[in-house]
């Protein structure tokens, strides 16, 4: 006799912690501090007005909201009511938005009063969606549901379901009762080398093992208390937000980074966990003199490896760093370095999480390269995404063979230790957001005084990498339209702030491209 496996369930996450950690506090926020009981009350009531709204099971909904307790409320509360999570970014244009609202099919986004011009201006543009006061929505639970539908195009047809190659369930479960892993929880926006977002669709159990994965690195302690000052709506935000519900513990919110604020939070607040980049880390640094207390387990840092002067100050200071790599397709970590090793193998990334696996492809994609071997990196594992919401080609690029093709390229040493050499072709991390330069030659490719133009990244001290464009006038432009100021002003126009080139040179020759007529952005860096 033989008998079938049981599958495998997830609960849901807040009302789980409710009934097993009803008096712990969940989120600590600008806005509020809730225990897991209240935040369950309150994701209870966002989730039945959405539900009333029409909310379509597997149908995105776009979240607009500051970092708060609020944003808090709507995550686990869209998921709850059988929507797909869709958070957006608050520094992108109208434009933008309006753009990654179209793509999704989105009929409602919640944004709360310091977003929501920029989401009317941004329905208006999609054409017929539903702006959702997310004050009313997320706030006591006795509040009304208050939304407004921008006039604009006729309503939309709500998109199919989202999901990862199986029919989705029925509307959203109850709460306790066993949540497919395979179902989607969330549309992540993640730039990519063409210049227009993809959405990564992360599902429950991407980020379950996510955590999973961390809690086996990291440890959890009861009094895990993580700082979230990096955006909630990246993944990395985000996942300390999902982590903190699945383990019962809490996240701090701070509605913005700020280094003094953030070394108050280490030293006088119980934070025992950090996630940044490291220019936030120098900054913090930089602000004072003074230790930190032992009771900081951990400070996760990414966007790229960090100095050797920066790991050597955080040390003499009292801050374990670990450095990781990650990236939204495989919902957040992929690889962190142990903190004892962070000088010894300066410019790692550090090894897999426990679950995820890594490995170097030769230049053919098939085989694995020898240790020190530069080639792509792949990764599998339960982390990975289900694919890219809407695009069966890009996912089928993505996601061959069961792994993920990064586009990022590294080597593993002997010891399994994985140095990310550069990241996802072209991309610029300044300040910690990610900047895609063909997005922002796409820009300045609309100017007319523009006949060609490179955007790279180059060193900067407090960012990281500061955005610089190198252009190639046309015959007879005007020159005052060329100038930095005229040219930082058309970008601010049609982009967020920080995607704006800080310089611009001006160049007579040709762009360096191949035989093809790709642009080699290489040689524009090495020649500026």
């Amino acid at each position: 006799m033989t008998t079938a496996p049981v599958a495998v369930a997830l609960p849901d996450w807040v009302a789980l912690r409710a009934r097993t950690h009803g008096d712990h506090v969940a989120v600590e926020a600008p806005d509020a501090t809730l225990t897991y009981a209240a935040l369950d009350e309150r994701v209870g009531a966002a989730a039945a007005a959405l539900q009333a709204h029409g909310l379509g099971a597997g149908e995105p909904l776009a979240v607009l909201i500051s970092a708060s307790a609020g944003f808090a409320v709507a995550a686990h509360a869209v998921p709850r009511a059988g929507g797909v999570l869709m958070p957006l970014n608050a520094r992108l244009t109208a434009t933008e938005l309006a753009w990654q609202l179209t793509d999704a099919g989105a009929r409602f986004v919640v944004a709360d009063e310091a977003s929501r011009v920029a989401a009317e201006a941004a329905a208006r543009a999609a054409g017929g969606v539903t702006v959702i006061e997310a004050e009313t929505l997320v706030g006591e639970p006795t509040d009304p549901l208050r939304s407004s539908r921008v006039k604009g195009a006729a309503q939309p047809e709500p998109r199919p379901p989202v999901h990862s190659g199986r029919p989705e369930s029925e509307r959203a479960p109850a709460p306790g009762i066993a949540i497919d892993p395979s179902r989607a929880h969330s549309v992540i926006y993640t730039s990519g080398t063409t210049g227009r977002p993809k959405g990564a669709v992360l599902t429950h159990g991407n980020f379950h093992w996510s955590a999973v994965g961390s809690a086996l690195n990291l440890g959890v302690e009861p009094a895990d208390r993580w700082l979230a000052c990096m955006p909630l709506f990246h993944v990395g935000g985000l996942s300390i937000l999902l982590r903190s519900a699945i383990y019962g513990t809490t996240a701090v919110v701070h509605e913005r980074f700020d280094e003094a604020r953030a070394n108050r939070a280490l030293r006088e607040e119980g934070i025992t966990l950090l996630s940044v980049v490291a220019t936030m880390l120098a900054r913090m640094l930089d602000a004072d003199g003074a230790p930190y207390p032992a009771s900081v387990r951990a400070v996760l840092v990414g966007g790229g490896p960090a100095p050797r002067a920066l790991l050597e100050a955080a040390r003499d200071r009292g801050l374990p760093v670990l450095q990781t790599y990650g990236l939204s397709e495989a919902a957040s970590q992929v690889t962190t370095l142990p903190a004892a090793d962070a000088l010894r193998k300066l410019g790692s990334s550090g090894l897999p999480l426990p679950g995820t696996t890594v490995r170097i492809a030769q230049g053919d994609g098939h085989g694995t390269a020898s240790a020190g071997e530069i080639g792509e990196i792949f990764v599998a594992g339960p982390t990975v995404m289900s694919g890219y919401f809407g695009r069966p080609e890009a996912t089928a690029a993505a996601l061959r063979d069961g792994w993920l093709h990064t586009g990022d390229v590294g080597f593993v040493d002997e010891e399994g230790y994985l140095t990310v050499v550069d990241r996802r072709d072209d991309l610029i991390v300044s300040g910690g957001e990610n900047v895609y330069p063909a997005e922002v030659e796409a820009t300045l490719a609309g100017h007319p005084g523009v006949l060609e133009c490179a955007v790279i990244g180059e060193p900067d001290e407090r960012w990281g990498r500061r955005v610089t464009a190198v252009v190639v006038p046309r015959a007879g432009a005007d020159p005052e339209a060329l100038t930095a100021d005229a040219l930082r002003a058309f970008c601010r126009e049609r982009l967020a702030g920080y995607k704006v080139p800080r310089a611009f040179t001006l160049r007579a020759e040709a762009l360096p491209r191949t035989a093809s007529g790709k642009l080699q952005r290489h040689l524009v860096r090495a020649t500026g």
